[in-house]
């Protein structure tokens, strides 16, 4: 099977002196453009050296083998650069010329594998044209060496306030200061928030508190090219937007076996439910909607329990279903427990309610809604399920490469 990946153009920085220059006598090139370095020489009086003009880039004419994380700069000497383009079949290389259009610097990185053509024009300070043309091709990288990034939220998705920007890695970055200084969110109106690296192969983002309701999103991932460590080097530039929905805050009393829900600081409805039986203590803690299911089947051999031992279970056709943790925690109708919802625990750490109410709750839900839960000693952790809100955003900061 072969893959085809799609790239864009990422920023970054790099140089090395070779020389590539050209010249012309002020309409057309000279056979020397197709040589070695050419200069336009201004005659001046006997007592004073030529004024020489040159064109030099860093990358070496004919190079092969070019790093892509190499930026492609050319500068001139005695002459103003009147334009220079890199180009190549997967399309041109953005730069721009300094003030002075003495110098050209690249604004993207390379692709891998690829020709790159160089074309220089400029103008002597005698007045003398400088044009050359050149190439060079960058080093092959196999997929192996190059990491995809995959994001959630999905683009044009409406999540609830509780959803942190997640970032997957199909290729282990072990740079994660390389990678993150290219990692950007950008919300309207504006949220402090941080990265918090949770393994070498997904990163996190969350604001300091939850995000205020109807907050927009951009994520830019503008990783190409971009070293990730160990030889590996990003493979993908990609963007993303999405909106944050109404703020809704569900809290969970496993004391009282109530479930307050909140839309937007409005006290919506008060359900009871039943959590989890001792020896199945449902989590404290703060928990976030990771998925949504209208039907699914519910197997006790899922968490380590033989489904015909005296815990066990198999339930198929379990009703509006909201998983909160990887490991197995979800509001759910459960119909077989309405005679103790509300006054006593009886599940193996579900949040269990009517079919009524938790149908009401499901069509109210979003992905990335927040759930309180208070009243049990089991804490909540950061990594079942998306947990980032266990940590004070100061401790989830450290979580930062750059921090």
């Amino acid at each position: 099977m072969s893959f085809l990946r799609v790239r864009a153009l990422a920023v970054a920085l790099g140089c090395a002196g070779v020389v590539l220059a050209g010249c012309g006598t002020g309409s057309g090139s000279s056979p020397q453009s197709a040589g070695g370095p050419t200069k336009g020489v201004h005659t001046t009086p006997s007592s004073q050296a030529p004024v020489v003009g040159a064109v030099a880039s860093n990358i070496a004419r004919g190079a092969t083998g070019v790093p892509v994380d190499r930026v492609v700069k050319v500068k001139a000497d005695h002459a103003t650069l009147d334009s220079v383009t890199v180009t190549s079949k997967a399309g041109s290389v953005p730069g721009k010329l300094s003030a002075d259009q003495t110098s050209w610097t690249a604004g993207a990185l390379l692709e891998p594998g690829t020709s790159y053509t160089v074309r220089a024009a400029a103008t002597t300070d005698a007045g003398d044209a400088l044009n050359r043309i050149s190439h060079f091709r960058t080093a092959a990288l196999t997929l192996d060496q190059q990491t995809f990034p995959s994001i959630t939220p999905l683009d044009g998705q409406t999540v609830g306030v509780g959803m942190p920007v997640i970032v997957h890695f199909d290729v282990p970055v072990t740079d994660h200061a390389s990678i993150e200084k290219h990692l950007q969110v950008v919300s309207a109106p504006a949220q402090r928030g941080s990265w918090h690296w949770i393994s070498d192969t997904e990163v996190h983002w969350r604001p300091a508190t939850y995000w205020k309701a109807g907050t927009q999103v951009t994520v830019n991932t503008d990783i190409n090219s971009v070293p990730a460590g160990n030889g590996i080097f990003g493979q993908l530039d990609r963007q993303i937007h999405f909106t944050v929905g109404d703020a809704h805050i569900y809290k969970v009393n496993a004391k009282t076996d109530q479930l307050r829900v909140f839309s937007n600081g409005q006290l919506l409805r008060t359900i009871p439910v039943t959590t989890g039986m001792p020896g199945f203590t449902t989590r404290s803690g703060v928990k976030v909607i990771v998925e949504k299911d209208r039907r699914t089947r519910m197997n006790s051999e899922t968490i380590g329990i033989d489904p015909n031992s005296p815990n066990g279970y198999d339930l198929n056709n379990v009703e509006f279903a909201m998983r909160m943790t990887f490991s197995g925690e979800f509001l759910h109708a459960a119909p077989w427990s309405v005679a103790y919802q509300g006054h006593s625990n009886v599940s193996h750490g579900c949040t269990g309610m009517s079919t009524s109410n938790a149908g009401w709750l499901y069509h109210l839900s979003r992905v990335g809604d927040v759930v309180e839960t208070t009243g049990t000693d089991r804490p909540m952790t950061l990594t079942n399920g998306y947990g980032d809100w266990n940590e004070s955003f100061k401790t989830y900061a450290q979580g930062s490469a750059l921090h």
